[in-house]
């Protein structure tokens, strides 16, 4: 191997494959891209507990994804061994709400988008997904379910009902337990206002040991 053989090596010419000008202005807009997802799930986020690593998450993947795609694009052997790599990788952390989801496939359907050279459907792709994704977030579709929770004594279970059937738009008995002289009342309720006055007259009923009302989701209380 001579001199000039090393320096015609298919690795060394893979340098120049793609111009430092593609790399930069691929990886900026990638970033500046990833940004607007983060803010965008920053300020649609509705859950209990934000998460700060999940948004710097998907900053980071719109622009590993577009570096992968730009090494792709390259090279076609690299892109078989790519995909024969990325085959073993498996991801454990749970998702916990539906929409994280819809997020990790924006991040990384625009990473692909950008390294193609698509910007402008990038671009105007992301601000459009941005703008629904805004607009739907922020918007009440449905009333609130809560749960109430009534200990009492048996011969109070009829006012209590009485005073729930009046003031809430929708009552359903779910649990009735009873034991020691005591009855414990789940009910499943929708309000029809944001007032929850009347979970203290219930408590103040003669009989009633304890009254709760929980905001319920479906998945946290």
């Amino acid at each position: 191997m001579t001199f000039n053989d090393i320096f015609k090596s298919s690795f060394l010419q893979n340098v120049t494959a793609i111009s430092t000008f593609d790399i930069a202005l691929s990886m900026l807009i990638a970033f500046g891209l990833g940004v607007l997802i983060f803010f965008v799930y920053k300020k649609a986020y509705q859950g209990l507990m934000y998460s700060d690593s999940f948004g710097t998450t998907l900053i980071a993947l719109t622009m590993i994804t577009t570096l992968v795609i730009l090494a792709v694009t390259s090279n076609v052997v690299l892109s078989l061994g790519m995909v024969g790599a990325l085959s073993i990788v498996r991801f454990r952390t749970a998702i916990k709400d539906p929409m994280d989801i819809a997020y990790l496939f924006w991040a990384i359907a625009v990473g692909i988008v950008v390294a193609a050279g698509m910007i402008p459907l990038a671009v105007f792709g992301s601000i459009f997904i941005g703008i629904v994704i805004l607009i739907f977030a922020n918007r009440k579709t449905f009333t609130h379910p809560y749960v109430a929770v009534i200990s009492c004594e048996a011969e109070a279970e009829s006012r209590v009902s009485g005073i729930l059937s009046a003031n809430v738009k929708k009552c359903i008995l779910r649990a009735k337990t009873a034991r020691s002289g005591l009855v414990e009342l789940t009910y499943d309720l929708r309000l029809k206002d944001e007032r929850t006055d009347f979970v203290k007259e219930i408590s103040d009923l003669c009989g009633v040991k304890s009254a709760a009302l929980v905001s319920y989701n479906g998945e946290y209380n």
